[in-house]
């Protein structure tokens, strides 16, 4: 109950914040005013602007935007840990990339943190057993985003993929919380083993641009790995 009432707190604080950038920036730039209410303050909750942000970006010629929602809103409704890892990767981009000044600007323009939510849609019907679903969800987010993570990979929170393009996450590969990965990491097999055949990255890792990690190995918590 409790850890319920703190992470609504912190829900709607974070929405909030965003809401308020929001404003700010509808009135410097009155030409984006139409994208920025889609993207954000036409939902009602931060819970609503993320299934209106993974329906809007899979979109396509075979499923359709109120598809893609009743997907989206049922896979948030029914898995906590979606919102739990929605907010903690707003402020792990915030906190980790120089470059985000705001806690809106993941949620309108960084392709990486987009491709992690839907993702995690994947992630859920993975769990589930709806297999192909998870697989067509890939399938879109490779297309749409340059970002290829297998459903069934286990990631954690407070993710920041900076970036993001080119990144490659392997089927069993686990990802623990609080981990950086910068364009072009590939968390991959060796070609050479089936079942457990992807690594396993502790927590607070970073992994720089073009990093290859290769086989089921142990990269241990707030470990580095160079670029390339």
């Amino acid at each position: 109950m409790v850890q319920n009432l703190n992470l609504l707190k912190k829900t709607s604080k974070i929405w909030s914040k965003i809401l308020e950038e929001s404003r700010e920036i509808k009135k410097k730039e009155p030409l984006l005013k139409s994208f920025v209410d889609k993207k954000i303050n036409q939902h009602h909750s931060l819970q609503d602007c993320l299934s209106h942000l993974i329906a809007d970006n899979l979109e396509s010629n075979y499923l359709n935007y109120n598809e893609l929602r009743q997907i989206s809103d049922f896979a948030i409704d029914n898995e906590n840990e979606i919102v739990v890892s929605c907010i903690e990767d707003v402020l792990a981009n915030f906190d980790r990339d120089p470059a985000c000044t705001r806690f809106v600007n993941p949620l309108l323009y960084y392709k990486g943190f987009q491709a992690l939510q839907c993702y995690r849609i994947a992630h859920f019907y993975s769990n589930k057993g709806e297999i192909d679903l998870a697989y067509f969800i890939q399938m879109l987010v490779s297309n749409k985003f340059s970002v290829d993570i297998h459903p069934a990979a286990s990631i954690g929170k407070g993710i920041l993929m900076d970036h993001a393009h080119g990144i490659v996450i392997g089927e069993t590969a686990k990802v623990g919380n609080n981990v950086s990965l910068l364009h072009s990491v590939t968390l991959g097999g060796t070609g050479k083993e089936e079942g457990d055949r992807h690594p396993k990255i502790g927590n607070g890792v970073l992994l720089g641009a073009g990093a290859k990690v290769l086989g089921n190995i142990n990269i241990g918590n707030c470990a580095k790995i160079a670029s390339g």
